[in-house]
């Protein structure tokens, strides 16, 4: 074997075997993260792309012909884009990118990894990047726009990451040095053809992402699960508020005498109100929707029974597989009840929506109630705590995020998005 073809295998070897403890590591863990799935996938495919070049490397010492050399280097142009689109996903979905700027890069990514996988189909016809006389790979003078979408992709990379305010000094440093070390092996490797130097540099760019940002993400991990537990403790506390509880007790004592099973009915809803707000102590996972749901419409007959006709509920429910934060949108009713509706002596309607689109699965909860003036409420204000909890927790747990729109005199909107 020529001096190159060693180095090529090489880096091979030691990719496909460093990546497969990696991959190892992260297939038997019990519970993985959203970014933990992609990046499982960025690996199997990286481990993929090392074994079927190390293959090419052994098989081109024996055999060469012009389909053989035109057919592989083809695959293997539309693989490197592929790795950039993978590389992409994992970042997306590690990142906490907004929602509008998310959608135009998704954009971006997806018409220019298919507008390059076709250029790259084509060149078998039209040469243009590439061809292969008698067995033997030869660059075109338009070779170096063939790596259009991984140069544009990971300079859009580079960018989101610089504007992105969620990840700290480390995990920009580790998603910095992906995006820059491909690049520059790019430009390397049209100088000193025959080398892989773009394997090497990914295969270094890989470790040093997984690592930097392995360790942050288990560092982070234990500070936002002490910060889940004293937001659970009180947003629990918060809601068992002891006039809510005498006034749901008084109504049950009145509803004895009068309707035995209604009341009977009534203090079953409160056991599992309380339960469900109890359960919150120590919560740290997602709950079904549907759980959500439950729990929102046993909170709503219990007010039923003070307010009666005052009250009205609309459930517009058109998608429950998902998971929230357990009591994150409850308490987004119960605010809407007593400080939307309850404040006007006619009462009013709530009405709770859930659907989903491409990215996200989003609720909204929308009340007729009293509003009020965006510009005078400050949401971060101490008086806003259970807000802020859910904010926090919505944000933490399901890399969502909440706006609220509501004019005076005519009623309050929030809509509460879930990314996918």
């Amino acid at each position: 074997m020529s001096p190159k073809s060693v180095f090529n295998a090489t880096v091979c070897i030691l990719g496909f075997l460093i990546l497969l403890v990696h991959t190892f590591n992260l297939f038997i863990k019990k519970e993985r993260r959203k970014d933990e799935n992609a990046l499982l996938i960025f690996f199997l495919f990286t481990m993929f792309h090392f074994a079927s070049y190390f293959t090419f490397v052994i098989v081109k010492e024996h055999y060469t012909s012009d389909p053989f050399i035109m057919t592989v280097y083809t695959i293997f142009y539309v693989m490197n884009n592929v790795e950039v689109f993978l590389f992409y996903g994992y970042l997306s979905s590690y990142t906490k990118v907004p929602i509008k700027t998310r959608k135009v890069a998704d954009i971006i990514n997806m018409s220019l990894f298919v507008t390059f996988v076709a250029s790259d189909i084509i060149n078998i016809f039209s040469r243009v990047y590439f061809t292969s006389v008698d067995g033997i790979y030869t660059r075109n003078s338009l070779m170096i726009l063939s790596q259009g979408y991984q140069f544009v992709m990971l300079a859009l990379s580079f960018i989101l990451v610089i504007i992105n305010k969620s990840l700290n000094k480390r995990e920009k440093a580790a998603f910095h040095i992906y995006c820059l070390l491909p690049l520059v092996a790019i430009i390397v490797q049209n100088i000193l053809a025959g080398y892989a130097i773009a394997y090497a540099s990914l295969l270094l760019a890989i470790e040093i992402l997984f690592v930097f940002l392995n360790v942050e993400k288990n560092i982070k991990l234990k500070e936002e699960q002490e910060k889940l537990k004293d937001a659970n403790v009180k947003i629990m506390v918060s809601q068992i508020q002891p006039h809510f509880t005498y006034n749901t007790l008084s109504s049950i004592s009145t509803l004895i005498p009068i309707d035995p099973e209604k009341a009977q009915k009534a203090l079953d809803d409160f056991t599992d109100y309380l339960r469900m707000n109890f359960s919150t102590l120590t919560a740290t996972k997602q709950v079904p929707f549907d759980d959500e749901l439950k729990h929102i419409k046993t909170y709503v007959n219990l007010e039923k029974l003070r307010f009666n006709e005052r009250l009205h509920v609309i459930y517009d429910i058109k998608v429950t597989n998902f998971f929230v934060p357990p009591l994150s949108i409850q308490p987004l009713v119960e605010n809407a009840i007593k400080h939307g509706i309850l404040k006007k002596f006619e009462g009013g309607t709530v009405t709770l929506k859930t659907y989903e689109d491409e990215n996200s699965y989003i609720v909204e909860v929308i009340d007729d109630g009293v509003g009020f003036d965006m510009n005078q409420i400050d949401f971060n204000g101490n008086r806003h705590i259970g807000l802020n909890n859910v904010k926090h927790r919505i944000a933490t747990m399901s890399n969502g995020d909440i706006k609220f729109e509501s004019t005076p005199n005519k009623g309050t909107k929030v809509v509460v998005h879930l990314l996918k």
